[in-house]
């Protein structure tokens, strides 16, 4: 969804307000769901013949982080029961400082090996996986949640409410329950996997690169480990008077430590890939700091799995309030501005332009060269290989190409094996004198596009070191060393299931008669044989 069709709410607590009732804020929302669910909205609809239909919506779902999925379902994220899907039934246990969950081995398999692992929680694990309520149960907890205002509310004597032991983790009754189709609903909330995934980088990167402040691996950690009677190995010790840690296998040395943070300093992406890491790198190559969550995504799934083996800050309110306003009225001026570029009308970075419509696909090539023009020179071979590659990829070339083979055959000996090199060097003049020819005789097949790629191309090409084709931003290798970006890896697929990979040398554009051009990518590609291309 696009920021223009977004609407930024502000509630200021005053001395009368309900507390820490997300409700209140959802009431709006809540009743124009109902409208659109019961009597639904008179809707426009250029496709029909009426040009306008009865639209209703439901909703479906929401997609929120842990905390939010509290404040929405009713179910609190916090204490010996804070796992919704788990409800009653969640294993856990307070550790020092805070509470620890457990029984994680109760999902996998009942023959799987790691149940009988005493290494999670010194037990062997026989459990089942936990149950699964249905909306039915749900409802039947709800019924037994108390009606109450929440927070530490004046009625209640100025603190908290104390939940019962039947109402279990439930705080409230959502007001989504209000919506005559949201109990039957079994899937209501949905988390967001990009805050997940962040939280859970910065968590690991934070205990194996030994981060004091992020690191999990804490001394409160080694002496639950102790209290639990497991991994021994791992438990504090006194050394005089000293208190002792062992290293873990799980965390980096100091050695290594740097060695994976130069490691992603150096890694070079394609261009918007993600963003530029080494800005993330601490400048003694000891921790991360700063990473998006885009970026955790990269470390994640990209970097991770090779790397570990080789405005106003007193009042923001008004900050956020006074910048959303600002947005939101240069986002309505923008609209109206037509020889102005905003970002409405602006093309995107890699954008390609609007290629013309060609009679033959081979000059239809979208490719948009980038970076300054340079002549190239070839010699005879090298454009005649370059030329016989574009007539023998024009699929409209098809009926030429296998004409000439036929008539090498008759005029060649049969069972000569040179007969492809044959065709390979003698097609491109074969190809010339036989459209020229029809041309002479005024043959309608004969186009000015077919006329021009019969013709020979100059000796002289254009070089660019970067170019735009189909999205893609491609870059000379010789370019490519130079950026923070990497965009001189080429791959193509073979005739079976193999692929090629090589690197992107020269950018060529070979000029034909009539200003038709094609566009070619010179490459160094990769042997089988190690160590050689």
């Amino acid at each position: 969804m696009k920021a223009e069709y977004l609407m930024l709410s502000l509630l200021i607590p005053g001395p009368q307000s309900p507390g820490k009732d997300m409700d209140v804020f959802l009431c709006p929302l809540i009743d124009e769901l109902k409208e659109l669910w019961v009597h639904g909205l008179e809707t426009r609809d250029a496709a029909s013949e009426n040009g306008v239909f009865r639209m209703r919506a439901a909703l479906l779902w929401t997609v929120n982080d842990f905390l939010a999925r509290s404040s929405l379902s009713g179910w609190s994220g916090q204490g010996y029961k804070a796992c919704p899907t788990c409800n009653e039934d969640t294993p856990s246990m307070w550790v020092i400082g805070k509470t620890a969950f457990f029984g994680h081995c109760r999902f996998l398999p009942t023959n799987h090996h790691w149940r009988s692992n005493l290494q999670f929680d010194g037990r062997t694990e026989r459990k089942r996986p936990p149950r699964r309520f249905s909306t039915t149960d749900i409802l039947e907890q709800l019924r037994r949640v108390k009606t109450g205002i929440p927070g530490k509310h004046p009625n209640y004597g100025g603190v908290k409410r104390k939940r019962g032991d039947d109402e279990l983790n439930w705080r409230k009754k959502s007001i989504f329950y209000e919506l005559p189709y949201w109990a039957t609903i079994e899937l209501k909330h949905n988390l967001d996997v990009m805050h997940i995934e962040k939280n859970v980088c910065d968590s690991l990167l934070g205990t194996l690169l030994a981060d004091p402040h992020k690191s999990k691996d804490t001394d409160n950690a080694r002496r639950d480990l102790a209290k639990l009677g497991i991994r021994h190995e791992l438990h504090l010790f006194e050394d005089g008077n000293k208190l002792m840690k062992p290293a873990a296998d799980y965390t980096f040395s100091e050695a290594n430590r740097r060695k994976f943070c130069r490691f992603i300093r150096s890694v070079k992406f394609p261009d918007g890939f993600a963003s530029n890491l080494s800005k993330n790198v601490a400048q003694n190559d000891s921790r991360l700091l700063g990473l998006k969550s885009h970026d955790c995504h990269v470390i994640m799934q990209r970097l991770l799995p090779v790397g570990y083996y080789v405005r106003n800050a007193a009042k923001p309110e008004g900050s956020i309030a006074e910048g959303y306003v600002v947005d939101e009225a240069l986002t309505f001026c923008s609209r109206y501005f037509d020889d102005v570029e905003t970002r409405f009308n602006r093309p995107d970075r890699n954008d390609d332009g609007i290629h013309p419509t060609r009679q033959l696909s081979v000059f239809e090539s979208q490719c948009k060269p980038l970076g300054k023009q340079s002549y190239v020179e070839l010699d005879n071979n090298d454009r005649d290989k370059a030329e016989f590659y574009i007539l023998n990829n024009s699929p409209e070339l098809e009926p030429y190409l296998n004409e000439h083979k036929q008539e090498l055959h008759v005029r060649l000996r049969e069972g000569c094996l040179n007969i492809n090199e044959v065709h390979r060097t003698e097609f491109a003049g074969w190809f010339f004198e036989k459209i020229y020819a029809m041309h002479r005789m005024q043959a309608p097949k004969v186009t000015t596009e077919l006329l021009s790629l019969s013709s020979k191309t100059n000796m002289v090409v254009s070089s660019y070191p970067a170019c735009i084709v189909n999205g893609v931003r491609f870059v000379t290798h010789d370019r490519d060393v130079r950026l923070r970006t990497q965009n001189s890896g080429v791959s193509v697929p073979g005739t079976g299931q193999e692929m090629f990979y090589g690197q992107l040398q020269q950018i060529l554009e070979f000029s034909y008669l009539n200003g038709f051009s094609v566009v070619l990518f010179r490459c160094k590609w990769l042997s089988a044989i190690p160590s050689t291309w």
